[in-house]
């Protein structure tokens, strides 16, 4: 007879097994999507990838358009998490400049990577038939980054670094500053105009004086 210990090891272990099945498969349907696209993917194919039968497929998703979904969840949710969950808050006596550049570099750098930028591209071109497939990205890309950005300004604010009245303005006008022109070149040029790491520090460079030139603590603001 099977101990407690030896029961609770056993359904331990089974549900690793699981969640490595279930992350070969997201590995696997994510590969075949931004190869083939939506339509012409298939899920024998990412059964075959993935080294599991089709039956564990759909035990784990119901369908393509759910699986679908889960990888453009994950990729966004990675992908903001890199960003906002991992950069600390600055520290006593740094400098806000260069913290402000470093925040706007790795935001940068994460979202300019060939994955992101093909999942992006290939949801903007399903989007006619899977509206919700942009608000998932949408949720968890860019709300979700202006969401953080705003709650960091107006910490920042709060310790009388910058002079901000409306956090969620500040941080949209900063998003942007940042991103529009690299994401731009990089969603319609493709993964090969996605700008150099020495280029991508200069722009962010420029962006943040231009913010701060509105927002640092040190302009007079007009009431």
């Amino acid at each position: 007879m099977a101990t407690p210990s030896a029961g609770a090891s056993k359904e331990s272990e089974n549900q690793g097994r699981s969640a490595r099945k279930r992350r070969a498969i997201i590995d696997a349907a994510t590969e075949i999507f931004l190869q083939k696209g939506y339509l012409a993917t298939n899920m024998d194919e990412i059964a075959a990838l993935a080294a599991v039968s089709k039956q564990t497929v759909y035990k784990n998703f119901p369908g393509k358009e759910a699986l679908f979904v889960e990888i453009v969840s994950s990729v966004s949710t990675r992908a903001g998490d890199k960003v906002h969950n991992e950069m600390p808050d600055i520290a006593k006596g740094e400098d806000l400049p260069e913290y402000l550049e470093r925040y706007a570099y790795r935001q940068l750098t994460v979202v300019l990577t060939p994955r992101v930028m093909q999942l992006r591209r290939l949801v903007i071109g399903e989007v006619g038939r899977f509206p919700e497939l942009a608000k998932t990205l949408f949720d968890d890309g860019p709300r979700r980054a202006m969401a953080a950005i705003a709650s960091l300004f107006e910490r920042l604010a709060d310790r009388g670094l910058l002079a901000i009245d409306d956090p969620a303005v500040a941080a949209s006008q900063f998003n942007w500053l940042i991103m529009a022109e690299p994401l731009n070149r990089a969603m319609l040029l493709g993964d090969e105009a996605i700008p150099k790491p020495a280029e991508l520090r200069r722009h962010a460079a420029a962006g943040v004086r231009t913010f701060l030139a509105s927002y640092g603590k040190a302009r007079t603001r007009k009431r």
